[in-house]
Parts: structure tokens; C-alpha cells; sequence
């Protein structure tokens, strides 16, 4: 019997993508809470009831002081040491758009040496100067040790961010390099990275790294928006692509988007623990 995996979906303070987070995650086989950031610091909300954790997408606190620093700020001071709790007791924690920057400003990723408090990477404005609302085509690193994306190939999901451009100094791009701790690249459609290629890498991203997990693969953050994609109907395309399968005497092909699928390796990991 599998076990039931319980999702904890953080909200509140500008967050806006707390219910498509849910709705992906329920339709990933999991049983997903909204709870707010306030329940998880008074503790009317136990972190010890759930097995994932995402940090969500949107503008917490409108981003003032920078995207994501406010949130990270009031998150690590008032439950940090039940967070690491949560990362040490093999549970696992998702960082999306503005939960990645939340997690990097937090240092609970890269997570070099398993140090979840020192900051050491950054996701800062756009190089292109302006938010970027676009869909990206992802490669995804086969040897990660990331549990969300293990047995995924490449994909396509959305973007939205003006401060999305993965940052750090050489030799803490080199770590994730040779540690296989960058899960996922901007590609150009075809299999292979963006080369920095705009639009293509949105942001300017070093190394078109749209993606880093921490060395166990249990922490991920990552800009794209898997929640975004929870439906076939989603993608931009999908009426050209119904009707070129219509012309093969194909059906649609309904089955789980990647960005659900994404959700689902997570929530499998969790069932088989």
C-alpha cells in the first residue's frame, strides 16, 4: 500500500500561485494544504504533518528589498531551525520562481557541505532589463541527484520574472558543475542549452542554469513554473498540435503534462518511503 503524502503549500504576503501549486500536486497523486506563512511561525501548522514543502510562486511582500528577501529574511528567522529540521529528516523541499529566490537568499540551496544557512548563489535582474512572461524549452541533467526530475527529459514550461538570472562566483559555479547539482538548462527546442541565447535563456542565467538542487536532490529550486502547466490546454500550441494530430488520425494525448510529471517523481519518492 502506498503511502499518502501530504503537501504543505506555502501562502500569504503576495504569494499568488498557491492554489495551481495544490491543484498540480493533487493531480500528481498527492494530498496537498494551503497553509499560510503566519501558521507555519506560530505553530498553529506542524511541518512534522507533512512530507513536502514548496515554496511557491508570486511577489511575497512585492518583492520590496528584492525578490524573495523578505520572505527569506522572516522564514529564517522565525523557523529556520524546524526547516533544516524538515531537510534533515529526509523530507523534501520545492522552490519555485519566487521560492527559489526565497531558498537561495535563505542558503538553504546550493546546500554545499549540507551548510543550509550561508549564502553562496543569487538570482538578480533579468540581463534583458525587463520581466520576462515567456515559455522555455529545459534540458534536464540525467546524472542530478534530484528526485523531482529523475527519469524526466526535456520539457517546456513557463516563465515570469524580472530577477531570474542565475549568479554566482566561478568556483561555486564549478561545485554545482562537477556535482551534478544543476538540474535544469534553458535549451534552444532541440535537446541542447541555449548557449545564453536570448530569448531563449531568459534572464542571462550563467551557464543557462534555470535550475540547482542541493547534493542530496531532496532541496530543488527552479524559475520555470511546473504549476503552470497542469493541463494540456496550457501551452500555448495546444490547438496546433490537437489539430496536426487530428490530420494523423491521432487523439490528443491527455495523459500528465511535465509539469505534473515533474510533481509526480517527487510524490513517488515520498509514497516509497
Amino acid at each position: 500500500m502506498k503511502r499518502q503524502v501530504n503537501v504543505l503549500v506555502l501562502s500569504g504576503f503576495g504569494l499568488n500561485c498557491d492554489n495551481e501549486t495544490a491543484h498540480a500536486f493533487e493531480l500528481a497523486g498527492a494530498r496537498a494544504r494551503r497553509v499560510h506563512i503566519n501558521s507555519i511561525i506560530d505553530e498553529s501548522a506542524s511541518l512534522n504533518d507533512f512530507q513536502i514543502l514548496v515554496f511557491g510562486g508570486g511577489f511575497s511582500w512585492g518583492d520590496d528589498h528584492g525578490a524573495g528577501v523578505v520572505q527569506a529574511v522572516k522564514l529564517k528567522t522565525h523557523a529556520g531551525e524546524k526547516i533544516q529540521q524538515f531537510i534533515a529528516d529526509g523530507k523534501l523541499v520545492i522552490g519555485i520562481c519566487n521560492g527559489f529566490q526565497t531558498l537561495v537568499n535563505m542558503g538553504l540551496l546550493p546546500g554545499f557541505d549540507q551548510d543550509y544557512t550561508s549564502r553562496s548563489v543569487a538570482l538578480i535582474h533579468n540581463d534583458c532589463g525587463n520581466f520576462r512572461d515567456q515559455w522555455v524549452h529545459l534540458t534536464v541533467n540525467p546524472n542530478s541527484p534530484c528526485v523531482f526530475t529523475k527519469g524526466l527529459g526535456s520539457m517546456e514550461l513557463p516563465v515570469r520574472h524580472g530577477e531570474g538570472k542565475f549568479f554566482a562566483e566561478p568556483a561555486a559555479i564549478d561545485r554545482l558543475e562537477k556535482n551534478n547539482q544543476v538540474v535544469l538548462r534553458y535549451g534552444n527546442g532541440t535537446g541542447m542549452p541555449a548557449k545564453g541565447q536570448f530569448p531563449e535563456n531568459p534572464n542571462g542565467s550563467i551557464n543557462d542554469i534555470a535550475g540547482i538542487c542541493d547534493p542530496t536532490g531532496r532541496v530543488f529550486g527552479l524559475m520555470p513554473h511546473p504549476e503552470a502547466f497542469n493541463h494540456f490546454t496550457n501551452h500555448p500550441a495546444w490547438t496546433l498540435q490537437k489539430e496536426m494530430r487530428k490530420r494523423e488520425g491521432k487523439p490528443m494525448d491527455v495523459t500528465l503534462t511535465s509539469g505534473v510529471n515533474l510533481f509526480r517523481c517527487g510524490v513517488s519518492y515520498m509514497e516509497k518511503l
